[in-house]
């Protein structure tokens, strides 16, 4: 008996599962069920092995290559059914990944416990049918590792039905193209670009990798890496960290791993931590300009903006066209009310990358600061030019337009945020500011509605707020909501004493009471 490749005897391990399965398929006399673990390119030759082991054995394959419902009808309307021994499925895994969310290490929410994929569901409600229409044929399923576990958590009552399950381990040079392709495959930014399921495939491809018991120390690093990057694109932080801990686990000293690890962190509001991550990564490699770029925001963060600019600072030696360093420094610089700096910042970005967007709208906060209305809206509108999505801008804008009285337009623009996101407090309280000042204020009190639900604890909505219910005359309302915004923070009690949103109600005895306390 000749072996086809990957199951001769340089591979001990997968020679012996092949013969196992052989003797089971030569021995299956109708129906049966046999599920093998094995990578796709090694299911081509594990099949082109069996024909030529099996003479005597009829033997298809069914190739799936979407998702599927119906197994049964598939199998049904094959032409060759009646002759068939032996029926090989490729694919079924296709109808599972839908319903799939990997976690860290295949845990968390990998397999949605409040579903079950209709392929399963139909699996286990028709396995009596398959046995007794298809009562000549043995089903061969070639599955990847997360779809066996999925069959035995999901699918129970159809996979207790097995004969044999076959794990057949990937060769040392399969393994490594399968890894050197996930590796070449792309980087964050590209990974940020993948739609969810996109992102999940690949989660699933790493994961399926990182279970291989050959896989070198090596490359499980580089592997566990690049998952920590995906649940970063997910936002899944926390993953991400554990995922960087494992790359740290074999290499200590990579500066990479420890540098998107504190960005995890960071995330995760774990200030001090990151800076922990970002000095350890530093000391391994002092020219890291990511590591010093990202200690900066995690010191801004902490309000510790002058310790930040020296490190942005620092991260400019040593890479002067790093255009993050020159924003960020810009940022550290505009809380500092430094906002000439600040703009000199954001020009140096600019004019590393031109269309830096995020520079743009930060230069033209600083400008507004300045009380630069009109150069403030200028730069806005060139980051809305770049990007017409970015609703931050759009909202800031809306904020210089309603300051110049343009409360049309301003209301417009904070519109414009809010068709992009919808979510947005910020931009929903300006439209309501816009259109209280062009009173029209049943359209602003349901602005400012909507803010308070997104952001119930800013008192400085509330207190807005009021003063629109105080311009419609509303006591009753002005007062109540008045009440909120001072039990927030009391100093909105001595604003309201002399705005004149209130002279419409400032003369009621209950008003009086409220500012009097």
């Amino acid at each position: 008996m000749t072996l086809a490749k990957p199951f001769r005897d340089s591979n001990p391990e997968a020679e012996a599962q092949y013969k196992a399965l052989l003797r089971s398929l030569r021995r299956t006399k109708g129906f049966g069920i046999v599920f093998v673990q094995c990578t796709p390119s090694e299911a081509t030759r594990l099949i082109a092995s069996v024909r030529e082991d099996l003479p005597q054995k009829n033997i298809g394959v069914l190739n799936l290559p979407e998702p599927i419902d119906n197994l049964y009808q598939l199998v049904a309307a094959r032409p060759d059914r009646e002759s068939l021994n032996i029926l090989f499925i490729q694919g079924i895994e296709k109808s599972l990944e839908p319903y799939i969310k990997p976690g860290y290490g295949g845990e968390g929410d990998y397999y949605k416990l409040d579903t079950v994929p209709r392929i399963l569901s139909h699996l286990n409600q028709q396995r009596e049918n398959f046995r007794d229409h298809f009562s000549n044929l043995c089903f061969v399923f070639i599955v990847p590792r997360f779809a066996l576990k999925y069959f035995i958590q999901r699918a129970p009552d159809f996979f207790d039905w097995q004969s044999r399950v076959s794990v057949f381990p990937v060769e040392p040079d399969l393994l490594e193209q399968a890894s050197s392709r996930i590796l070449l495959d792309g980087d964050y930014d590209e990974y940020l670009a993948l739609t969810p399921p996109q992102r999940n495939q690949k989660l699933l491809e790493i994961q399926e990798l990182l279970q291989e018991k050959h896989q070198p120390d090596h490359r499980k690093a580089d592997l566990f890496f690049r998952q920590g990057n995906l649940f970063i694109a997910f936002q899944d932080y926390e993953a991400a960290v554990a995922s960087y801990d494992q790359v740290l686990a074999i290499e200590p000293d990579d500066h990479e791993a420890l540098n998107n690890k504190g960005i995890a962190l960071a995330a995760l509001g774990h200030i001090g931590a990151a800076i922990e991550c970002y000095d350890h990564a530093l000391a391994i490699k002092p020219i890291n300009y990511d590591a010093m770029n990202n200690r900066g925001n995690a010191l801004a963060a902490l309000g510790r903006n002058e310790e930040a600019i020296e490190s942005y600072d620092q991260a400019i030696t040593i890479k002067p066209d790093y255009h993050r360093a020159w924003n960020n420094r810009g940022n550290a610089l505009a809380a500092l009310g430094r906002n000439e700096e600040a703009i000199e910042s954001y020009d140096q970005a600019i004019t590393i990358k031109p269309n830096y967007h995020e520079a743009w709208s930060n230069r033209g906060v600083a400008l507004d600061n300045l009380g630069c209305k009109k150069k403030a809206i200028e730069s806005y509108d060139k980051a809305i030019k770049i990007k017409p999505d970015y609703y931050r801008a759009w909202d800031n804008r809306g904020d210089v337009l309603r300051e110049l009285e343009q409360y049309q337009e301003a209301a417009s623009s904070h519109s414009k945020a809010l068709e992009i996101n919808p979510d947005y407090h910020s931009a929903w309280h300006g439209k309501g500011l816009a259109l209280m000042r062009l009173e029209q204020f049943d359209q602003a009190i349901e602005s400012f509605n909507r803010a308070v639900e997104l952001k119930s604890d800013d008192a400085g909505i509330l207190y807005d707020q009021s003063c629109c219910y105080g311009l419609q005359g509303n006591i009753e309302a002005a007062i109540q909501v008045l009440q909120q915004a001072v039990d927030l923070d009391a100093k909105y009690r001595e604003m309201a004493k002399t705005d004149s949103d209130f002279d419409n109600i400032r003369d009621d005895e209950r008003f009086q009471t409220l500012l009097q306390r």
